[in-house]
């Protein structure tokens, strides 16, 4: 049996097991105390997907020994990060481990080493398939862009699959052995504490090592992007899986199930069993509609890979309507609010989609914000960083405005005023329609990383021009890919950080909160304070960590002038180890904040005002505070970033002056300014606002009487 002829055997297998899958899952399971199985059966069909795809990618063809060599250092590299960077963080997280058992109790502390396991395991997974994936997809554009676009689209559905299949088999599987949804959200928690730190971690890495090549590469020395001579093309390749891979899934990762969470600690407390039970069948029907939009996705020779990720995603999401809708009918008819189910969720899903265009509308270089901030490079770099913090800043009330009225929605349509407890189930069901479909959108963030690593390889390797415009087609499109992701991902850390808001209110009996209580304004003042110094601490480690870089490279250029001429290699690995070193050292601190700033708040203020309850409303102001400043320093520092970056690239396709010119030499100041908004502070503040939320939630027992 030849490879072609095993691959589809196990395809066929694959598909005969999910039928099965589907039919025990909403044919037996789908009822009362059962429920809860399906999340079990979808969980584990979503891992033997990933599985299949990956043995389908690791039979595809590297390319020749320069293509083998380049992926195998990249390969290397990112797994000696992700090596270091657990190791230290298992020190972490057993630590945390102890202290939970000791204060709470040692159910939750089991849950939650499951949780930092669980998130852990899925980024080692994603990493070490797509870093494998990108000389296949560089190969396979020799031969085809579908062929090429199929294999970056396929290591991306790995990390996706991961993602929710570890996710929710972790959390059904922990659920059915403890029942009870208090000690359960231990998971959520160690998957936030290992987010916090890829994410942090990840961006640290990638920006220090961008930076570092750009500066010195690309500025300094001249010579195009991803050139083999430059010492820091390999760490940056590295970094692009360590950030947007590794960093995004973890990300997602802990959103997904920390919505979860929320909706079955709610509806566990307003609709009984089944309002607990209704989040994980809404999240398995989202992993079986994502495997099977998965098959939606094929593009043409001639065609527009974004086009054909666009369809996959709403086929998704269409598929995850049309099921909840006959699922909620069925479960709950209209005189039981079966119909504000359907609409919360609804919401969300549509809440969802406006943010991605909106993101796509002012990080895309096909669109007039973008082309004006490359207009503005004509007048030099000041007006050029000028232009990009206006498209950042404007940017950003679009999306709170689509975040406020979807809240306010999805609170109307269940309960509204007459029941508080159903209307903020709503809100989490809101975010749970909303990140139904993660599977697909990690797969399409994903996706992106790859194909870039395969334009870096195509150039690299001296491949042949019809090569690189192909790698170049499917990287054009991974650009757009991550800005809309990182969108994405800030509108559920959005909803989600409110529904995890509204469990701790709900669990600590707090009905309302007396802003004018002078301790509550300080938690608010606070709170609103802490996203702001989050970043500084984050843009300081990059900074200092793309010195470092910069050095280092001027260093090799000036010892070796060997390199230039092509006669010698650089030293690859020294840069490797200068941005994993700094990642590591520079994360410690803000992930020590994120953790410590509930608790120092919720016990601090309870001790100081000699009430519980008190220091129960200010942490619930300080967590107010955070996630409004917080989510909108996101969204601003994350399309800034993006708008920059696009409109460098749209300079370098001959516009404005293209490449080398007085244009492009501001574009790229501004892009290089933009690299830490976008891929290190702003995608962070995001796992800040929801893990002191699930901080609080966990420990909420420790804040009332």
């Amino acid at each position: 049996m030849n490879t072609k002829t095993r691959n589809t055997f196990w395809e066929i297998l694959f598909w005969i097991v999910l039928i099965a899958g589907l039919f025990m899952s909403f044919g037996i399971y789908a009822k009362g105390s059962k429920a809860v199985y399906v999340g079990l059966i979808a969980g584990i069909m979503a891992l033997l997907f990933a599985a299949i795809k990956t043995a389908k990618i690791m039979s595809k063809n590297k390319g020749n020994e320069t293509m083998a060599a380049l992926s195998n250092h990249i390969y290397t590299g990112a797994m000696a990060f992700l090596k270091r960077e657990y190791k230290i963080l298992s020190f972490f997280v057993i630590i945390v481990a102890i202290l939970i058992a000791v204060f709470l109790n040692y159910k939750t502390s089991i849950c939650f080493l499951c949780g930092a396991f669980c998130s852990a395991l899925a980024g080692y997974i994603g990493m070490s398939v797509s870093t494998k994936s990108n000389s296949r997809t560089a190969h396979a554009a020799g031969k085809s862009l579908n062929k090429a676009f199929r294999i970056a689209f396929n290591g991306g559905v790995v990390m996706g699959m991961t993602v929710v299949g570890l996710g929710l088999f972790g959390l059904t599987l922990l659920y059915i052995i403890f029942k009870d949804y208090d000690i359960v959200n231990g998971f959520a928690l160690g998957a936030s504490s290992i987010a916090l730190f890829a994410r942090v971690g990840g961006g640290i890495f990638t920006k220090a090592a961008d930076v570092g090549a750009d500066l010195v590469g690309k500025v300094e020395a001249g010579i195009p992007e991803d050139d083999y001579r430059n010492p820091a093309v390999i760490a940056d390749n590295v970094g692009d899986n360590v950030g947007d891979v590794a960093g995004m899934g973890a990300d997602l990762f802990e959103s997904y199930v920390g919505s979860i969470i929320a909706s079955i600690t709610l509806g566990a407390l307003c609709l009984n069993l089944m309002g607990a039970f209704l989040p994980i069948i809404i999240a398995s029907i989202g992993i079986f509609s994502s495997i099977i939009a998965v098959y939606f996705v094929r593009t043409k020779e001639n065609g527009n890979p974004m086009h054909s990720l666009q369809i996959g995603t709403t086929g998704a999401m269409l598929l995850v309507l049309v099921a909840s809708y006959f699922f909620i009918k069925s479960w709950f008819p209209a005189d039981m609010g079966g119909n504000g189910i359907f609409f919360a969720l609804l919401i969300g899903i549509i809440a969802g989609t406006l943010i991605g265009y909106l993101t796509e509308y002012f990080t895309s270089y096909n669109f007039n914000p973008v082309k004006n901030i490359a207009k503005s490079t004509e007048t030099g770099t000041a007006t050029t960083v000028i232009s990009g913090l206006d498209v950042g800043m404007l940017s950003t009330f679009f999306p709170m405005v689509i975040i406020s009225l979807a809240t306010i929605g999805a609170f109307l349509v269940i309960g509204g005023m007459g029941n508080y407890i159903l209307g903020v189930y709503g809100i989490s069901i809101a975010a749970i329609g909303m990140l139904s479909t993660v599977g697909m959108v990690v797969a399409v963030d994903a996706y992106g990383p790859i194909s870039d690593n395969a334009g870096g390889i195509a150039q690299m390797a001296n491949l042949d021009k019809e090569i690189r415009e192909r790698t170049d087609k499917l990287d054009s499109v991974g650009n757009t890919t991550a800005a809309i992701g990182k969108g994405f991902a800030i509108g559920s850390a959005a909803l989600t950080s409110l529904a995890l808001l509204c469990a701790y209110a709900t669990v600590v009996d707090l009905s309302d909160i007396d802003i004018l209580n002078p301790f509550v304004t300080s938690g608010v003042l606070f709170g609103a304070s802490l996203p702001f110094l989050f970043c500084s601490l984050t843009m300081g480690a990059v900074g200092r960590a793309a010195s470092k870089m910069v050095s280092e490279v001027r260093r090799q250029f000036k010892e070796n002038p060997g390199i230039m001429s092509g006669e010698c290699q650089p030293n690859y690995k020294k840069c490797v180890d200068i941005s994993t070193k700094a990642a590591i050292l520079e994360m410690l601190l803000p992930g020590v904040l994120a953790v410590s700033a509930p608790l120092i708040v919720g016990l601090g203020v309870g001790a100081l005002s000699g009430s519980k309850i008190i220091g129960a409303q200010a942490l619930g102001g300080m967590l107010m505070g955070a996630i409004a400043t917080g989510v909108c320093l996101a969204i601003m520092m994350a399309n800034t970033g993006g708008a920059w970056d696009n409109a460098k690239k749209y300079i370098e396709e001959g516009h404005f002056g293209g490449k080398g010119s007085a244009q492009h030499a501001a574009s790229v100041v501004g892009d290089t300014i933009g690299d830490p908004f976008k891929d290190t502070s702003g995608p962070s503040l995001n796992i800040l606002i929801k893990l002191m939320t699930i901080v609080s939630l966990v420990c909420a027992a420790l804040f009332v009487a």
